[in-house]
């Protein structure tokens, strides 16, 4: 698979962009483990303009992390062609364009997913920015707004008339957020569609290396994005790559892995960070990474409420004690 002149090599696994979950040190950890392209957290095309120091500071990009995306959003043309100058400082391999975000803070203001329920507004701010820049662009959006309105077989063929290089698609509706089950068959008509020449990146369910063989083999993907099912679990890369070599499961990581895995990556959160944030930042995941392990569960209430790096610390090195649950 290619976007542009970027080769993924077969069965490419994407690493969704998500607010305060994708920084430096996740991306790391999940390329550790797989991940063939990661993205940047999302980030607001109006605060990039207003220079807003938070925004500049998602456009951190490293060597060792590409090919790597930076996705922005938005809803007036204007700022969103505006920031794509800004971004293209950091110089990323691409640029996403978020139409998928179901939070209710993004939406309603028309960016994100609420864009679905203005395509005219979409395909113009898409066709905008893909004009503005000589770097690939995509999009992630959702089959549609609203039960009423999966219409994503239609916006996408009007995106890639108008030049992005990839579709990613989630398999729900706006209105669905994160509720019931993606719906993959949208995905699949989008990519059985004749008129359809780009790459299709389905997203939505997949935590499983049985639930990537389908996608792949059943509805025809060109590439999964895998957001909340990375989070505190960046190996699922090696499981689904393992799953479609060898059509059974990978052996679970050991509590050792995990423990060595787990305070590497919140060593070089803090770094990223510092404290508190990173700390705080980092307890979804350490939840994760321990989820199931006998003696956590007792030890879990401190750990997600201390905010002191050497007590976490004691804490993640003490679970290696305790072997995991078979």
């Amino acid at each position: 698979m290619k976007i542009g002149s970027i080769d993924l090599g077969e069965y490419p696994l994407f690493l969704a962009p998500m607010e305060n979950v994708t920084d430096p040190s996740f991306r790391a950890v999940c390329k550790k483990y797989g991940a063939d392209m990661v993205y940047t957290e999302f980030v607001s095309s109006d605060e990039l303009i207003k220079n807003g120091r938070k925004a500049l500071k998602k456009l951190d990009i490293y060597e060792n992390e590409r090919p790597i995306g930076i996705q922005i959003y938005g809803h007036d043309l204007a700022n969103m062609v505006a920031a794509v100058q800004l971004v293209e400082q950091a110089q990323p391999d691409l640029i996403d364009i978020n139409f998928g975000c179901p939070a209710k803070k993004i939406a309603a203001r028309g960016a994100g997913s609420g864009m679905l329920a203005n395509v005219p507004l979409m395909v113009q701010i898409t066709e905008a920015i893909v004009k503005s820049t000589k770097l690939p662009v995509t999009v992630k959006t959702r089959i549609g707004y609203d039960e009423c309105t999966k219409n994503i077989v239609e916006v996408a063929e009007q995106l890639q008339d108008v030049g992005i290089q990839a579709l990613t698609i989630h398999g729900r509706t706006r209105a669905q957020m994160y509720r019931g089950e993606a719906d993959w068959n949208f995905i699949a008509a989008v990519k059985n569609n004749p008129r359809m020449k780009i790459p299709v990146i389905g997203n939505g369910d997949i935590t499983t290396g049985e639930k990537a063989y389908q996608a792949f083999h059943q509805y025809g993907v060109d590439g999964i994005m895998i957001g909340r099912g990375a989070i505190g679990r960046p190996w699922i890369f090696k499981e689904i790559k393992y799953y479609l070599s060898h059509g059974n499961t990978m052996p679970a990581l050991n509590l050792e892995e995990k423990t060595e895995l787990a305070l590497l990556h919140f060593q070089e959160s803090i770094k990223y960070k510092g404290e508190p944030r990173g700390i705080y930042e980092m307890r979804r995941h350490l939840v994760n990474y321990f989820a199931g392990v006998p003696g956590f569960e007792e030890k879990r209430g401190r750990l997600v409420r201390s905010l002191d790096k050497y007590v976490v610390e004691q804490i993640i090195s003490s679970l290696n004690v305790y072997e995991p649950v078979l």
